[in-house]
């Protein structure tokens, strides 16, 4: 008696093929759980991935500056309150949720068809991020060429600058005592006379430092504002275009070799921390700048102040990139059963020590420069593109091969941003596989690629000489706003109307029944706290708007109301999306309603080993027609 295995799954995921035609998907292997969508060659491959897609520029620039500013290492305190109460349930939550499901932001939403369309959000959200954070890889690319030379070009007033520009301060008036008399006149005088200023009396001249003014006359040309485009610069272009081509060539094979990427991308910017940590650290004035980060000039009666909490809580659910849709994508190519709560806990107190860490390789440099520009620390600390762009390389540019310090720091940024992007584009790449899975197979490195070029002419406005304004736009307005109203509608349509209970059952199935006591803070959290808190930093956000501006200016009003135009882009989907549902649906308009409340009949684990009892109910018509399997019961034929 011979046995004839028809095309199907013969064990979990493992899935034979008779076709003749049969094309294999480099995003899969043989030895893959799920045959169809792939899984993580092993779990390092998955951490690091995850490590990399949290740990990003803001760890570098925003948090420091955060910390210094709300009161040093007192601000861990409400720090580390928001990553227990908001930053790691909704963390959980979508790494559970991706892999549970083994599918991407917009196909995930199979839980809950309403509410699709937050999906959708989060995809042309992180299309629009991943236009201009490339940009800001591209600015590091080229910093990074920069470095190359003997002399930093941005370590003295070279040609390109103007009478603005001074490495020292200016005195332009003070106090001094003429034959017993305290008199206030300009420094000239003083010094013509041979007078000495009183201490605490000199006022100083406006002046720019080398770094500031090589920023904008020669890195960006920077226009006087958006409605001055200008030229491309050519050279921006260059490094954004080889950006491209390096995420590229990272995701050709999707996971599978974006996966052995981030060994060095993700575990490298912790060496190059380390090394820039033990120079500040020798350097005279290094002390002056780590207390101001996290010492002596702690101030715990900052802790009495809203906006202190405010800006934890932002800080923390920026940080771990929550809601973007990254970590649902990267979870889907788990294993199904993996322990998803363990790598979550674990990536989330990566992300924040790496946070506080890299305060540390900053401020001690800063505190160096202070003492040697003679300046407090206060006046050379910044954030964002300030200060890793002007603050910092004009303190490592004081620096003895200070060439070096200044390639190590932007190999750095380089790095960081790139781990990042991978799984930005990812997200987008899992997403067209999981629309169109047979295409996806065939030609997922020509879609790839064309994806990266797709987003490489969309991102030449970025690197006009009206760039940057472009840039601060985009991250304004869609890096805000969308993320927070996709954030509590995704927590709201899973813990009350999908239902909570319901889903820690699910979350069950993949990494075993838990204790009451065990869930008793997720369901603390999700329920009730995280909801609330991420309700409060939207309410908080949407009171205290302001027009954007980079530095002192202003954008013109169809600016702004571009800026608008981009966020209503990318929420407009949710209401959308939930209309058609309602339209298709059958029924009055409270049963169409409810019938769009419920999961999908297709929603459950993707594999049918690991539905169990109380997904067994589940057809996928998709695949009923891809193997076209004949009315015989179950997966074996039996010949005689």
């Amino acid at each position: 008696m011979g046995m004839l295995s028809l095309p199907g799954f013969l064990s979990c995921g493992k899935k034979k093929d008779f076709s003749l035609s049969s094309v294999k998907d480099a995003h899969a292997s043989d030895n893959d759980e799920n045959a169809e969508r792939g899984n993580w060659s092993n779990k390092g491959d998955y951490l690091l991935s995850m490590v990399g897609y949290a740990v990003g520029l803001g760890n570098v620039w925003r948090f420091p500056y955060l910390t210094y500013q709300n009161g040093g290492g007192a601000f861990l305190i409400p720090y580390t309150l928001m990553l227990a109460l908001a930053g790691l349930p909704l963390f959980f939550m979508e790494c559970s949720l991706g892999q549970f499901a083994s599918l991407g932001p917009i196909s995930v939403w199979r839980i809950l068809p309403l509410f699709q369309g937050v999906g959708i959000t989060m995809v042309i959200i992180s299309t629009f991020v991943a236009i201009y954070y490339n940009v800001i890889i591209a600015y590091a690319l080229y910093y990074l060429f920069a470095s190359f030379q003997k002399v930093l070009p941005w370590s003295d007033c070279f040609s390109w600058a103007d009478d603005f520009c001074s490495k020292t301060r200016l005195v332009s008036d003070c106090n001094a005592t003429l034959h017993g008399e305290i008199v206030h006149a300009n420094y000239s005088f003083i010094t013509n006379n041979n007078l000495t200023c009183i201490n605490g009396t000199m006022n100083y001249k406006p002046v720019q430092f080398p770094s500031e003014q090589y920023w904008n006359k020669v890195a960006l040309q920077r226009s006087s504002g958006l409605d001055e485009t200008g030229n491309v610069v050519w050279y921006l272009a260059l490094c954004l275009l080889l950006s491209w081509m390096i995420v590229g060539a990272a995701l050709f094979k999707g996971i599978k070799s974006s996966g052995k990427v981030v060994y060095f991308t993700a575990l490298f910017p912790y060496v190059i921390l380390l090394i820039l940590l033990v120079r500040g650290a020798t350097l005279e004035g290094a002390l002056d700048g780590i207390e101001y980060y996290i010492g002596r000039q702690s101030n715990i009666t900052k802790l009495m102040e809203a906006e202190v909490w405010k800006d934890a809580a932002t800080q923390i659910f920026y940080s771990l990139s929550v809601a973007w849709g990254g970590l649902v994508a990267l979870s889907s190519y788990n294993k199904f059963h993996n322990n998803c709560y363990s790598d979550a806990i674990l990536v989330c107190v990566t992300n924040c020590a790496t946070s506080v860490f890299a305060g540390f390789a900053i401020f001690s440099i800063l505190g160096h420069m202070a003492f040697v520009s003679e300046r407090p620390v206060s006046e050379v600390v910044d954030s964002g593109f300030d200060l890793a762009f002007v603050a910092y390389p004009e303190a490592l540019s004081k620096l003895p091969v200070a060439p070096l310090w200044s390639f190590l720091f932007f190999f750095m940024l380089l790095l960081l941003g790139l781990d990042s992007q991978f799984a930005t584009i990812e997200t987008l790449t899992t997403t067209i596989q999981d629309i169109y899975p047979k295409v996806m197979k065939k030609l997922r490195i020509p879609i790839t690629l064309g994806v990266c070029i797709l987003l490489f002419f969309l991102g030449l406005i970025c690197v006009t000489q009206a760039g940057i304004y472009w840039v601060n736009l985009i991250d304004h307005f869609c890096a805000g706003w969308g993320i927070l109203i996709a954030a509590v509608l995704e927590i709201i349509g899973i813990v009350y109307i999908y239902g909570g209970n319901r889903f820690i059952e699910d979350i069950e199935m993949m990494i075993g029944k838990k204790s009451r006591l065990f869930w008793l803070w997720w369901r603390m959290c999700w329920f009730f706290i995280t909801p609330v808190l991420l309700m409060a930093i939207l309410v908080w956000s949407l009171v205290t708007f302001s027009p954007p501006t980079y530095g002192s200016v202003l954008y013109p009003a169809w600016g702004t109301a571009v800026g608008w135009c981009m966020i209503i882009f990318c929420v407009i989907w949710i209401p959308i999306v939930a209309i058609l549902k309602i339209v298709k649906a059958e029924g009055n308009l409270c049963q169409r309603i409810v019938s769009c409340c419920r999961p999908a009949a297709n929603w459950g684990p993707y594999l049918e080993c690991h539905r169990g009892e109380r997904y067994s109910h589940i057809v996928d018509p998709k695949k009923e027609k891809e193997h076209e399997i004949p009315t015989v019961s179950g997966f074996v034929y039996t010949q005689q």
